[in-house]
């Protein structure tokens, strides 16, 4: 049996019957649902966070382990990549420095990802998005690879190079010369020892017994052997490439012959006065490129720094030449 309720009405001083109108009741209806909704709408945002489903928890389980997969991948990626800038920094200030070569511009090798952009975009990253910047960072290394690679190989030609460079260039003295005592003239203006005219002299004079043999500076070929009537007498030149030439004259007789291959060290001739000369010497010049080159400075092999040193005050000294 349904309840019925009265209230009493101080207007009419008399107790009524207590009816709902029906707006107040589509009200109510209205709020219940609206709560009910709203409690509802909660209820499944708690769910779903803190109470997900089997298959969720699967799905967050898998993202996690990727994103902790990228994390670890990436570290190794900067790992990597901090390995390479310092093997392109040594690559540009050491190895290449050493052949005189051009640095690699940065612009022949693919630049890095910037960290900070990098760092931002992380967080955000899908799945798809994460291996394909992976795939990004791993083609970048291997465009940076590629680049030192091919760096090292033209290095690696360098060094060939650069060894049949050292070999052509001339390093030690033509006649032995232990006591630094042999050296008779220097490079420059000096006393014509037959005109008493002050003359260039393009090279070195060095005062020796005649028989005394003569050695190649350098390897090279032998480009001259023999008497030209230029003032020389018998003389060699060795053309050792890289335009370096040495002249070797005055000598009492001749060893090497035109065309023959010639390793440093090697008896070339004897010590001799033939030609314009005035005693037994050895008169040696060396060309750069067609022009005329202290010899003193290509002893480097042969003496000491104060042996250097003492070299340079003899070889200073404004006597008369001996041819």
């Amino acid at each position: 049996m349904k309840k019925v309720k009265y209230f009493y009405n101080t207007n009419t001083l008399r107790y009524e019957k207590l009816v709902t109108p029906l707006r107040v009741k589509l009200l109510r209806v209205f709020s219940f649902l609206a709560a009910v909704s709203v409690a509802g709408f909660l209820f499944m945002q708690i769910s779903y966070r803190y109470f997900p489903s089997a298959n969720e928890q699967k799905l967050h389980k898998e993202n996690n382990r990727l994103k902790d997969n990228y994390s670890i991948l990436n570290e190794e990626i900067k790992r990597m990549n901090q390995s390479l800038r310092e093997i392109e920094k040594r690559d540009n200030q050491v190895y290449r420095s050493i052949f005189e070569a051009n640095p690699l511009p940065d612009s022949a090798r693919a630049k890095m990802i910037e960290k900070q952009a990098e760092d931002r975009l992380i967080a955000s990253l899908s799945e798809d998005e994460l291996n394909t910047s992976i795939i990004q960072q791993i083609n970048t290394l291997r465009n940076r690879l590629y680049a030192q690679t091919t760096s090292f190989t033209a290095i690696e030609g360098m060094v060939k190079n650069k060894e049949a460079l050292l070999a052509a260039t001339p390093a030690i003295q033509p006649v032995s010369n232990k006591e630094l005592s042999r050296l008779a003239s220097g490079f420059g203006y000096r006393i014509d020892p037959v005109y008493k005219t002050t003359k260039f002299h393009a090279g070195l004079d060095f005062a020796a017994p005649q028989g005394t043999p003569i050695y190649a500076t350098a390897d090279g070929t032998v480009t001259l052997a023999g008497n030209t009537g230029n003032g020389y007498g018998n003389h060699v030149v060795i053309n050792h490439g890289y335009g370096y030439e040495t002249l070797y004259g005055h000598m009492v007789r001749v060893k090497a012959r035109n065309g023959q291959k010639i390793r440093r060290g090697e008896v070339i001739g004897w010590v001799g006065s033939t030609g314009k000369s005035t005693g037994p010497h050895l008169h040696y010049e060396v060309h750069k490129n067609g022009r005329d080159l202290d010899p003193i400075y290509f002893f480097y092999n042969d003496l000491s720094p104060e042996e250097f040193d003492r070299m340079l005050k003899i070889a200073a000294t404004g006597n008369q030449s001996f041819d």
